[in-house]
């Protein structure tokens, strides 16, 4: 029952994206275009938009599918009799995190156009088709994770008379695969279509804003097609593929422990539904995310930003009163022991609830530090009076105040998780922090295919007033996009740890049988010196982004440059900017440098596992954890403040646009464009996949590890 019961949520949650994917696509491009004319144009740059979209995809996932080959083939050689089994999980998960990315991009690429197309009508109208493109995104996503994850648990079950003799915990393992393949993906699309996106955005800014003083998303500037197409392949392919590897992630690292207490509780072994619960939350979830979206109304443009984050709380209060029955029907008067904390049905909801409760806290605290309505953004706003020096200066100080308390609210929901049921009610937090990834995911993509449809508004001339009301649209979309990225980074931390534990366990597991234990004495040398290992890689892995965001985007402005100077006419109208150079320099740039920061983050819990064990894995997966999450909140805060205190300025405040005061803003905000859009959310990816590879070579490691302490 329980299996049927999780399959079904999985298919309602791809139904909803399915008729709201119908709503988007059934409106009618020429019913708000003007003229023949203005509608060919909205045509023309959309597709032109689309058209690079794709473009960039199918050239980063064709060099990933030579890396998922060769990745799989590693997986089946290195983790014992079922490797063959994992590998083909992560086949699994790999191929399902590239459908969700074709998926998501695909209508955003539609919905941008319908939802410019719609300003004309109305702003309720253009809301409700970019609210709705998102909701593809968000339902179709979450809806490919729970049918994958229990798909591939099927799988497993029906190989099991044919041969694959496997406890649990194995089988556990095994399916953590699935996890480790939508994770990999994660971190090429996050880091490619990082670089991507803000080689193109600052190259925009520079010299169409600073040098050439014209506006943002002007038809004129080269630069400005190639910045469209990467608001869809970094905040939708990449956040998409960022949270379906949390939801995969965090759902199998409590698979996995679950499955230790499981195997030796009398109470548990014939249960299903407890075995398999972590999955039910997520289905769950998707009924509150769908019950919340009746809630959402928009009247006027003071109403957007309201009417996003109603979503979100009421789906978190909706998921609150759900998760009690359904904990108590599945887990009733049954306790069960996970190290030396007694489990029981009360402290699994505490757990979920800890998490669910710390995730919508740090989306308000990212809010508050992020959005102009509050006094820290209009800080940096008014700092940038004096110049760009004081503007920076301003906004590195609020993204490092802005960490410490999402990391005391992580540390709080970590504290009651392991107090209500050990390391299982640890992975229960971050699987209720995700709980409402749904909603929160619709809410996120809703920001770029407004973002969008403001440039196509722009190209298209279609006027000021339509402008007005897609930059409305799109004021509410940063904040949102601000509020996503804070739980992405909360939930990713909490994820890390699950897996951390769920490694630990299998790990511990394993050195039982040949009658050693682990020891994780911090003073232990090799527990200290994987910490001071572990707390150096995200400011590697951030310096290799960063730069990479510097090499792309001064390829790109010697390429504005040069066709501003060469191009007849172009600041006129009357001569044609070469868009699909510059569409061609981003591509060939992001897939490029995604390389290198893709093998540190992969190679490194491998050669510290094989080479160095198990013990000196765990001090860098925790010190990784610490100080990548501490970095990537204040880096996205920091820009995410910057450009909202651009746009600040924009609205008429401290002499408005093409004031001295704006430019400085725009020169923090070009500062801050690789912080909150590549280095700072691939950060994620970092302390998510080194975890999740740790669990799926637990067993290669506490096996043959520490070679080099033998």
């Amino acid at each position: 029952m329980i299996v049927e019961l999780i399959l079904g949520l999985g298919v309602l949650s791809l139904v909803v994206a399915f008729v709201f994917r119908q709503r988007v696509l059934a409106v009618k491009v020429e019913d708000g275009a003007a003229s023949p004319e203005e509608l060919s144009k909205l045509l023309e740059i959309s597709g032109a938009i689309a058209e690079g979209a794709m473009a960039f995809l199918k050239r980063e996932y064709s060099v990933l599918a030579i890396f998922m080959v060769l990745f799989a083939i590693v997986i089946a050689f290195t983790t014992g009799s079922h490797g063959v089994y994992t590998s083909l999980a992560f086949l699994a998960g790999s191929i399902t995190s590239v459908v969700a990315g074709f998926v998501g991009m695909t209508i955003a690429t539609k919905g941008n156009v319908r939802t410019a197309s719609a300003a004309r009508q109305s702003l309720k109208k253009a809301f409700r088709v970019a609210f709705e493109s998102g909701a593809v995104m968000g339902f179709g996503l979450t809806g490919l994770a729970v049918i994958g994850l229990i798909l591939v648990f099927l799988g497993i079950e029906v190989l099991v008379p044919f041969g694959l003799d496997v406890t649990r915990e194995i089988q556990m393992e095994i399916l953590s695969g699935f996890g480790l393949g939508g994770s990999s993906v994660a971190l090429f699309a996050r880091v490619g279509g990082g670089i991507y996106t803000k080689a193109a955005d600052v190259g925009a800014d520079l010299v169409g804003k600073v040098e050439a003083g014209i506006p943002e998303d002007d038809p004129r500037n080269p630069a400005v097609i190639a910045d469209n197409v990467g608001d869809n392949v970094g905040d939708i392919a990449g956040m998409g593929a960022d949270l379906f590897g949390s939801v995969a992630e965090s759902t199998c690292a409590a698979l996995v422990i679950g499955a230790a207490a499981y195997a030796v509780t009398p109470e548990t072994s014939q249960n299903l539904g407890i075995l398999l619960f972590p999955m039910l939350v997520n289905g769950v979830g998707i009924v509150a995310s769908i019950i919340s979206l009746f809630f959402v109304r928009v009247t006027s443009e003071d109403k957007v930003e309201g009417a996003l984050k109603t979503a979100l709380i009421v789906s978190t209060l909706v998921m609150l009163a759900a998760l009690y029955p359904t904990t108590t029907m599945i887990f009733g008067d049954t306790q069960f022991m996970v190290g030396t904390v007694n489990v029981t049905a009360m402290g699994v909801y505490s757990a979920l609830a800890a998490g669910l409760i710390a995730g919508l806290l740090i989306g308000l605290i990212t809010e508050y530090f992020t959005s102009h309505r509050f006094k820290p953004v209009q800080e940096v706003s008014d700092a940038s009076k004096t110049g760009a020096a004081t503007n920076i200066i301003y906004g590195l100080a609020l993204g490092y105040n802005s960490a410490v308390v999402p990391m005391l609210l992580i540390a709080i929901s970590v504290a009651i998780g392991y107090a209500a049921a050990g390391m299982y009610g640890i992975a229960l937090t971050a699987i209720g922090m995700l709980g409402t990834i749904a909603v929160g995911l619709t809410i996120d993509a809703y920001g770029p295919t407004s973002d969008n449809a403001g440039g196509i508004a722009e190209m298209a001339h279609m006027g000021k007033d339509i402008r007005k009301r897609t930059d409305a649209l799109d004021a509410a979309g940063n904040t949102t996009a601000a509020i996503g990225k804070g739980f992405a980074i909360g939930s990713a931390a909490l994820t890390s740890l699950a897996l951390t534990s769920a490694f630990l366990t299998r790990a511990q597991g394993v050195l039982t049988e040949q009658g050693k234990t682990l020891n994780l004495d911090i003073m232990d040398p090799h527990v200290l010196s994987g910490l001071l290992v572990g707390g150096a890689l995200p400011f590697a892995f951030s310096a290799m982004t960063m730069k990479s965001v510097g090499k792309a985007a001064f390829d790109m402005i010697e390429e504005v440059r040069r066709q501003f100077r060469t191009i007849p006419g172009i600041m006129e109208g009357t001569g044609r900017p070469d868009y699909s150079k510059c569409v061609d320099i981003s591509t060939r740039a992001s897939i490029r440098e995604m390389i290198a920061p893709g093998l540190l983050v992969i190679l490194t819990p491998l050669v510290i596992g094989f080479l160095f064990g198990v013990q000196m894995l765990a001090g860098v997966l925790i010190g990784s954890l610490i100080v990548g999450v501490m970095l990537a909140v204040s880096m996205a805060n920091s820009g995410g403040a910057w450009d909202n205190a651009k746009k600040y300025i924009e609205t008429g405040a401290h002499g408005g646009k093409g004031s001295d005061t704006h430019k400085a803003a725009v020169v923090g905000d070009t500062v801050g464009d690789p912080f909150k859009d590549t280095s700072g959310p691939s950060l994620n990816i970092l302390i998510k996949l080194m975890a999740i590879i740790s669990l799926v070579f637990a067993a290669a490691f506490a096996s043959n590890g520490g070679i080099l302490l033998k």
